[in-house]
């Protein structure tokens, strides 16, 4: 067992090269299982979830080996079709392998995925829309066999909400289909436009990624090639929370200010500025924040609902009467709890968050309820008096790498201890 000793109370300064995406390294992880090559991945994150996706690919046949934030897949040898029930539960995005076995082999058993509590993420839509392209699914025991007699087929799908995972198992699976795939009200997150990408360099048709309409054209086979992952916007928004928190100066170095339009707003109403490069964003916080009167999280290009904990914790000392408004997950204040314990004001009904900025937080024994909510109390740990113990720090690892050496980086007294 680990925990993070935070010693609050040092302004975050200097520049830091922010890590790869999780949310874009797994999908593409699970996209090399269609492809007849190798596939080099650099700037792929160390996260528990990366090793995760590499040991389900290992089963599956592929070999994989990390050298240098490099990931290399060679799939040629990926024929089987089941996924252990103990690698599914690590991840929710485990899910989206059941597209990718399904356009290699025409057939996937697999359970239904774990990952963070963050109340009911159902899986309908991927179900539905594999449905149509052919698949026939059968559910027993909380396992899923899924078969397509007569091989995928392209199918207009009409998503009733842009759900991220769905658009991304429907191209996964869609790239070898016979036929056109269409999808509609297709989720516009630049992870998803970062999977077309990667699935065009090694030989697919898809377009329109980024907007509401993908069109996919099914191909006979892919091939291998050399991709980059993209930067993570929620990790840069997380320093950039941390920077206005502690009342710092930091650059953010590969950061892509596109990715995060929604956010970088929320920051300059908090009275920070906010400098735009094309390759980085640099974030000077003022000696006192300011209340924003309202934040709501919102499919992609609104709010991202992964940063909603993180941001929360830079306003629990901002002054005035600052509004979250969650529209995305029911059970995302989990957090909430452990902020009041170090001394913040907030209190939620349903999917709204009032806060009453205070003058100080105060360190305490606290825990991870979630992977971003972990974040958020490093966040206000490191602009809290004293020194605040935080456990069950391997949620954090699923999406942070090496979190503790990037706030040490910028200034902050941060450490990992075992206990």
């Amino acid at each position: 067992m680990q925990r993070l000793i935070i010693q609050g109370g040092s302004r975050l300064n200097g520049e830091i090269t922010v890590q790869g995406a999780k949310n874009a390294a797994l999908p593409l992880l699970a996209g090399c299982v269609l492809i007849n090559g190798e596939i080099r991945l650099h700037n792929c994150p160390a996260l528990s979830d990366v090793f995760a996706a590499c040991r389900i690919l290992s089963v599956l046949g592929a070999r994989c080996s990390r050298e240098d934030g490099c990931v290399t897949v060679d799939a040629r040898g990926a024929v089987k079709t089941f996924v252990p029930d103990e690698l599914m539960r690590e991840m929710r995005s485990s899910i989206v392998f059941l597209g990718a076995v399904l356009g290699r082999t025409g057939e996937c058993r697999l359970s239904f995925p774990g990952g963070c509590e963050l109340g009911p993420r159902p899986i309908d839509m991927h179900l539905c829309a594999l449905r149509k392209m052919g698949v026939r699914i059968n559910e027993e025991y909380g396992v899923l066999s899924c078969t397509c007699p007569r091989g995928l087929r392209g199918a207009r799908i009409d998503l009733s909400f842009p759900s991220v995972g769905a658009t991304e198992n429907i191209m996964l699976a869609a790239v070898l289909a016979k036929g056109d795939t269409v999808i509609y009200n297709a989720a516009r997150e630049p992870e998803i436009c970062d999977l077309a990408e990667f699935l065009n360099c090694c030989g697919a048709k898809i377009s329109g990624a980024g907007g509401g309409t993908i069109t996919i054209s099914g191909v006979e086979k892919l091939h291998g090639c050399e991709y980059s992952v993209m930067p993570d916007r929620i990790v840069a928004a997380t320093f950039m929370s941390a920077a206005a928190a502690t009342g710092g100066e930091i650059g953010l170095l590969g950061a892509r200010a596109g990715d995060i339009r929604a956010v970088i707003p929320i920051f300059e109403q908090m009275g920070c500025q906010v400098f735009l490069y094309e390759d980085r964003i640099f974030i000077k916080a003022p000696k006192q924040l300011k209340a924003v009167r309202t934040v709501r999280t919102m499919p992609y290009p609104g709010f991202p609902t992964d940063a909603q904990a993180i941001v929360t914790a830079a306003l629990a000392k901002a002054k005035g009467t600052s509004v979250v408004v969650e529209n995305i997950f029911e059970n995302r204040y989990r957090h909430v709890d452990e902020l009041v314990r170090m001394g913040a004001d907030i209190k939620t009904e349903g999917k709204v968050a009032v806060i009453e900025g205070v003058k100080e937080l105060y360190g305490a024994k606290v825990r991870a309820p979630d992977l971003r909510g972990g974040a958020a109390l490093a966040v206000a740990a490191l602009s809290a008096e004293g020194e605040t113990s935080l456990t069950n720090i391997k949620l954090m690892d699923r999406g942070y790498d090496c979190i503790e050496n990037a706030f040490t980086l910028l200034g902050g007294n941060i450490k990992r201890v075992n206990y």
